[in-house]
């Protein structure tokens, strides 16, 4: 009884994201009617780490470059850097922002080979500062509601995607700057990043999930702090609090926490990608339910993974002493 509790609360999920999906795509195609997103990023021989996968900072005015997307390749093949690019408005959620994040999630989604996702900024010193209020301040105030609730969605899709997602904070993340950064699976910070949901030092409250993410990442009585005191802490004491997982000491080009970012990253790509991706949904539905019905997910998507090529080809790695070459299939 609790395998057929766990295979349809599966089933429930899987259509659940797919009506998100549909959702999502919706909201974007209302936004813009052609995608502008970036895909090619620079890269600096002086910063390259191990050769692969170091963002070079670019800047630009032109709104085009809000985002700048790679998929890397070689070694790192499998990894996908999604970088905010917004200088002069200190990478601020604005609406061109929201719609080049949902084409770049939408994108990533649709492709089977993406094994993670980092989330960085390419500006120094600052992570996202949040909504752009130069832009909400010449808002009618009929449209600010649709504008929260196109963010709200975005970041949902965000937590939704399957894969491994780390955001990677190496400045200040404020308000929904932070709650993107919640929607991560793993957050790395520099110990000198600045992390807060300030929301209420605006008379509002955190609109993108903060109140629920921020409760069920470091606790009910914690996040109430925090909210409302609209406190901003570093990253070693968001580290201490369990606010990210890893807090790396700052580097002189601004990007340590990138830097371990591309290392997890790393160390996640050569392993099973349908099993990376079934356990990550396994991890988000259990903790929403009862231990009985959790422990049932875990059976229903452990018998996903039974049947893959993948599944066979790590016990044929074992058996022969090699490392395995897993396609995801």
């Amino acid at each position: 009884m609790a395998v057929l509790v766990g295979r349809r609360t599966l089933m429930q999920a899987l259509r659940l994201q797919t009506a998100d999906r549909d959702i999502a795509c919706r909201l974007a195609a209302a936004s813009s009617c052609s995608r502008q997103y970036v895909f090619s990023v620079k890269f600096s021989p002086s910063s390259r780490l191990n050769g692969h996968g170091v963002v070079t900072r670019h800047y630009s005015s032109d709104s085009k470059d809000d985002l700048r997307v790679r998929y890397l390749d070689g070694e790192d093949t499998g990894i996908v850097v999604v970088g905010i690019n917004r200088p002069k408005a200190k990478n601020a959620i604005s609406k061109n922002l929201v719609k080049m994040m949902f084409e770049a999630v939408e994108d990533i989604k649709k492709n089977n080979k993406v094994r993670s996702v980092i989330l960085c900024s390419l500006v120094p010193g600052i992570f996202c500062a949040g909504a752009d209020l130069k832009e909400r301040a010449k808002m009618h105030q009929s449209e600010v509601g649709p504008f929260v609730s196109k963010a709200r969605a975005l970041i949902t899709e965000l937590g939704n995607l399957p894969t491994p997602t780390i955001a990677a904070i190496d400045g200040a993340a404020l308000g929904g700057g932070l709650e993107m950064a919640l929607a991560c699976d793993v957050r790395i910070a520099s110990n000198t990043a600045k992390m807060g949901l300030v929301e209420t030092k605006l008379a509002i409250i955190p609109g993108a999930g903060g109140t629920q993410r921020l409760s069920r990442v470091i606790g009910v009585s914690l996040a109430k702090e925090l909210i409302f005191a609209a406190r901003v802490i570093d990253g070693t004491e968001a580290c201490r609090l369990g606010l990210v997982s890893h807090s790396v000491e700052q580097n002189q080009s601004g990007d340590a926490a990138y830097l371990r970012a591309l290392e997890l990253a790393r160390e996640i790509n050569p392993q099973g990608p349908i099993a990376v991706r079934m356990a990550k949904l396994a991890i988000n539905q259990g903790i929403e339910v009862d231990l009985s019905t959790g422990l049932a997910i875990e059976e229903a998507c452990y018998a996903q993974v039974i049947p893959t090529k993948d599944r066979l080809e790590g016990l044929a790695a074992f058996k022969e002493k090699r490392r395995p070459h897993f396609k995801g299939e």
